[in-house]
């Protein structure tokens, strides 16, 4: 009687079928690389291509589950870095870069359209393109996506193209800047400006140095902010009801973690903490983005709207490097 109690007890162990799971060896090897991305042996731009390694020859054991994850952990590792950064500081960065935002984004878009009809290329997938350049790549993309009613192929493309080109921007930015010596105040003006993803943004910047890490996540943030009335306008342009706009709600989460950092003096002194969590989430975050940039999605993309987002981005680089050499200190 007692043996047949403890087998249904057994039997009944919600744990069971976790703990019966075989684990695969595509599994093993992800989960170490993402204990090696959290220590402080590897940096944001090894991460990644860390993660393009796995993406291309191993596989993600789990693809379902990137996109979301990769969202929830670059949000909470941008909120993180706030605590690392002085609010007056912050405020003089972004009015610097407030007319380079305005400029660019009017700029990048016009272009992208002018672009677009030249490559006869989709007019929404040109659209998303020419957005995501614009203001902040992927996150760009996922929220005027639904506003015009965007399919999932043009979707696809767009963030096939915009990754791309963010990855190779993770390498090219600090070597360029580098090599013409740009100051910290410079070379965050730039990435933050010429650079899509926020991911990119903030890895590049950190590589440069503290300085260029805090003057690139304000400006990029700043930036982002311009997704709500890119949004808006798209809904003309595209004559589309019912679509939701996704405000970026991270970035006031952001300000406050500023704020408490500049005010509050026990933050001050144990910052350091949480901003080694937010660099570590960094470096997952580019992992997991590498893992995701597999071989159906690059094979994807396309030459036409692959020409129109390398023009685009070699435009504003270009242009917004002639304008922070010339204009800021």
């Amino acid at each position: 009687m007692v043996d047949r109690i403890v087998k249904v007890k057994l039997h009944r162990n919600p744990l069971k079928p976790f703990l019966d799971r075989s684990v695969t060896a595509r599994e093993v090897i992800f989960l170490l690389a993402v204990v090696f991305c959290l220590s402080p042996l590897i940096s944001a731009p090894i991460a990644l291509l860390l993660g393009l390694a796995i993406g291309q020859f191993i596989g993600h054991p789990y693809p379902h589950l990137n996109h979301k994850v990769t969202s929830i952990l670059l949000q909470a590792s941008v909120v993180g870095l706030g605590f690392g950064m002085d609010v007056n500081s912050a405020l003089k960065a972004g009015k610097e870069g407030v007319m380079f935002t305005l400029v660019s984004i009017v700029g990048t878009l016009l272009v992208g359209f002018v672009l677009g009809r030249l490559l006869k290329i989709e007019k929404k997938t040109s659209f998303l393109i020419a957005t995501g350049t614009a203001i902040c790549g992927g996150s760009a993309i996922a929220a005027v996506s639904p506003v015009i009613k965007a399919e999932e192929k043009q979707i696809s493309v767009a963030l096939g193209t915009i990754f791309i080109l963010n990855t190779v921007a993770l390498f090219l930015f600090p070597f360029i800047g580098h090599l013409l010596n740009l100051s910290q105040t410079q070379f965050g003006l730039w990435s933050a400006i010429a650079i899509h993803d926020t991911s990119s943004v903030v890895g590049s910047a950190s590589k440069y140095g503290e300085q260029a890490l805090a003057v690139a996540t304000t400006v990029k943030l700043t930036r982002a902010l311009w997704i709500i009335p890119v949004a808006f306008l798209s809904t003309f342009l595209f004559r589309s009801k019912g679509g939701k706009v996704k405000i970026p709600y991270f970035i006031g989460l952001f300000v406050l973690a500023m704020i408490a950092n500049t005010y509050i003096p026990f933050l001050q002194s144990n910052s350091h903490y949480l901003t080694g969590f937010a660099k570590a989430g960094l470096t997952l975050t580019l992992f997991l983005i590498g893992c995701g940039l597999n071989s159906k999605m690059l094979q994807s993309v396309g030459m036409k709207p692959l020409i129109q987002g390398v023009v685009l981005w070699i435009l504003i680089s270009a242009v917004a490097l002639w304008a922070v050499m010339s204009l800021a200190g």
